[in-house]
């Protein structure tokens, strides 16, 4: 793995490390990599209405969306119970946000390797 997706991963790492997760205390930390280089990290989020949580991969692609930017690279994503380096792969919903918002090149980097959208999602939902 290059050294930007290595740092991209460590940051997903520290975003897990944040996790508010105490139903399942399965902690999850997203970095997503925009089109000019900047970074915005998401973790999960749990709430006791279970369908309220919030994954860590759409915490950071509604920040960054939020603050403008609309063009990403990869997203690096991190998680486990106690060890943080477990391969962690994004839900469903996750996968339809990332859809929105990239192409199937988009590089999804886990602890052991970079997959691509159309490798997790090659039928995604779309009104085109």
């Amino acid at each position: 793995m290059d050294k930007l997706y290595q740092n991209l991963y460590s940051d997903a790492v520290r975003a897990a490390e944040k996790s508010y997760s105490p139903y399942s205390q399965f902690r999850v930390g997203a970095a997503l990599l925009c089109s000019d280089g900047s970074v915005y990290t998401g973790c999960n989020i749990e709430n006791a209405s279970f369908s309220l949580t919030n994954c860590a991969e759409r915490t950071a692609f509604f920040k960054a969306v939020s603050e403008g930017k609309k063009e990403f690279e990869a997203i690096a994503i991190a998680g486990g119970h106690e060890n943080l380096n477990e391969p962690c792969y994004p839900c469903g919903a996750c996968r339809q946000v990332m859809a929105e918002f990239c192409n199937k090149d988009f590089k999804i980097i886990l602890s052991d390797k970079i997959l691509t959208l159309n490798d997790v999602l090659p039928y995604a939902f779309d009104l085109d």
